[in-house]
């Protein structure tokens, strides 16, 4: 008997999520909300059982969205989530979904971000309320959080949030809610605390278990990448060439970047094609088509149009940009590993991403292996062995004769001997992949860099901590800037464009000291031609700096009253506790690399770095 096929129209959703989730580019439910969308629907309290990327967000996202009432100003549910990372997630996932519902307001509370201003959008109101239980209970005991028009409490991760200490908070807030509230669980185990609360807080619940392991984790090969060195575009060539593909997938987050990035490697040889949402269908069916062929190689997507991708050649997913979540990082990865075969992953993350990628490997329960790009000197081997390759399959093609002849004409018109043609053949073949590189390759510059900082961080170690933003050991040469204040140049705008630009580490950046129209620094003696070149060529805040050599050496500054005397000075020594660092009116602060960290009673410093954690993680 044939299994009866569900899709998101048979269900009992408004037209605003349905068309939502058509333009996303789902159909069909997974089996999570396959069973659990009915029941939630209901209003029954339910238990489920059931993996990260499984689909559960939207299991119980979509008959929330499903039941609210907008002309409501307060919570009418709340989601309580293990940690920031996954509160932030579940809430993107909740907006996206609701993308379609005019006047959905959805608002994420935790940790570490300004309470008041959640406060305030807890006042000018919200729907759907996504948070930690720590902040969660912190706002109700406030009286800012009311529960009175609350219908539904869900637990995400209920396992995770318990086995991190959460239990006081969650078992508090359980207590607080109405008594005719749904309440929702979702957990990938069952241990005793998950149990507990199941048999305290919820009424005869509906129990859907669709968990086991994650099989898409499981069979895909993990590995990651730190940007440095080199451009990504250049990272994605020399992986491709490198790794013994059949065919790929190379996950970008925009439309523009899908034509930009297949355009640049389709320029460099790859059999490369944009595979995104306004793409007419037709023209996408043809494009799998291709890929499922063998007449393009590598797809460059966007999530939506990959989901549900079913290439059996496809070897590799590339993620060119970390995506926003777990659940997009497992549909991602989900396009290899196909049909019994083994597939591989690997994602390119910057150094403000690290913590996205750990939060992958925590509720993925996986872990990722540190790879180092391939230098070009391996690329370039590669690309000889696969001309040896494609030249060996060509010995006995029967139009060799032919071109042999050819061959010898060639040498009697150009008077020169069949090496050199030979080589002169092979220039113009190679086009804008070539068959060696001259010069430095700047991975190694990255690897040393890297090496600097390791010997500095021991010395550091070795020296108690002292001389943390300046090495004594080094021989200093002060430049002159043109660039100060009148410019709204800043201390960092002058030690960020040094350390990304130049690649100097922070034990190579000595005394800075600003002023009104120029800036004086001390570098090292020692830098080399290449980085000397660079500085020649800095600009900062869209202006050449123009540096030169200066005699200046008045980098005192004076510590009575708590004044400075007229520039600011590196010093990353600094941990941030005092108070009124950098704040004074008189010239001079102190610029300080690990301030931030303490932003008790300073809502608009916290906001801010709030948010630039918020950016980082995404």
């Amino acid at each position: 008997m044939q299994e009866t096929v569900i899709h998101f129209s048979d269900l009992a959703l408004n037209s605003a999520i349905l068309s939502a989730l058509t333009e996303m580019g789902f159909e069909k439910p997974t089996p999570i909300q396959a069973a659990s969308i009915p029941v939630l629907i209901e209003g029954r309290d339910a238990l489920g059982k059931a993996q990260t990327g499984t689909g559960k967000t939207a299991a119980f996202s979509l008959p929330l969205l499903n039941k609210l009432d907008l002309s409501q100003r307060k919570p009418q549910a709340i989601v309580m989530a293990p940690t920031r990372e996954l509160a932030i997630q579940v809430a993107a996932e909740v907006k996206n979904l609701g993308q379609n519902v005019k006047g959905l307001k959805v608002l994420e509370i935790y940790g570490g971000a300004s309470i008041v201003d959640q406060m305030r959008a807890l006042k000018s109101g919200a729907h759907i309320v996504v948070g930690t239980p720590g902040r969660v209970k912190d706002l109700i005991t406030r009286e800012r959080l009311h529960l009175d028009e609350c219908h539904t409490f869900v637990l995400d991760e209920a396992d995770e949030m318990l086995k991190m200490g959460f239990v006081d908070d969650v078992t508090w807030i359980m207590e607080q809610a109405p008594e005719t509230a749904q309440r929702v669980l979702f957990s990938a185990t069952m241990p005793p605390m998950v149990k507990n609360i199941v048999d305290r807080y919820l009424r005869e619940p509906a129990r859907i278990d669709v968990a086991g392991s994650n099989q898409t984790v499981e069979k895909v090969e993990q590995q990651f990448w730190v940007v440095k060195g080199v451009e990504k575009d250049e990272a994605m060539s020399r992986l491709l060439e490198t790794e013994e593909t059949d065919a790929a997938i190379v996950f970008v987050r925009t439309r523009q970047d899908t034509e930009r990035l297949a355009d640049w490697l389709s320029a460099r040889g790859f059999k490369a094609a944009a595979l995104h949402g306004d793409i007419p269908q037709s023209l996408r069916e043809r494009t799998v088509d291709h890929i499922k062929k063998g007449v393009i190689d590598i797809l460059v997507a966007t999530d939506v149009v990959a989901r549900g991708l079913d290439v059996p050649r496809i070897t590799h997913v590339f993620n060119y940009d970390i995506p926003f979540d777990v659940e997009s990082y497992i549909h991602r990865i989900g396009r290899t590993g196909r049909a019994g075969r083994k597939g591989k992953a690997i994602l390119l993350v910057r150094t403000n991403q690290i913590r996205m990628l750990r939060t992958i490997e925590r509720v993925t329960r996986s872990s990722m292996e540190e790879i180092q790009l391939p230098h070009r000197d391996k690329v370039a081997e590669s690309r000889l062995s696969q001309l040896a390759s494609d030249l060996d399959s060509e010995k006995e093609h029967k139009a060799l004769d032919k071109f042999a002849e050819l061959v010898e004409k060639l040498q009697t018109s150009l008077d020169i001997d069949a090496t050199t043609l030979a080589a002169m053949l092979l220039k113009r073949q190679q086009g804008k992949r070539p068959l060696f590189y001259v010069g430095e390759d700047p991975m190694l510059e990255a690897i040393e860099r890297d090496k600097q900082r390791r010997r500095e961080r021991r010395e550091n170690r070795d020296n108690g901590g002292r001389d943390f933003g300046r090495n004594s050991n080094v021989d200093w040469e002060t430049y002159q800037l043109q660039v100060g204040r009148e410019q709204g140049v800043q201390v960092k705008d002058i030690v960020g464009a040094l350390a990304n630009e130049l690649g100097l580490t922070k034990g190579s950046i000595g005394a800075i000291k600003l002023a009104q129209g120029h800036t004086f620094v001390q570098l090292p003696k020692s830098m080399s031609e290449s980085v000397t070149k660079k500085l020649r060529k800095l600009r900062i805040r869209q202006k050449e700096v123009d540096a030169v050599v200066c005699d200046f050496t008045d980098f005192r500054e004076n510590r009575g009253g708590g004044r400075r005397e007229g520039g600011r000075r590196f010093d990353g020594n600094r941990n941030g506790g005092g108070r009124g660092n950098g704040n004074s009116r008189g010239g001079e602060r102190r610029f300080d690399r690990n301030r931030g960290g303490d932003h008790r009673g300073n809502h608009r410093g916290e906001r801010g770095h709030s948010q630039r954690r918020q950016h980082q993680d995404a």
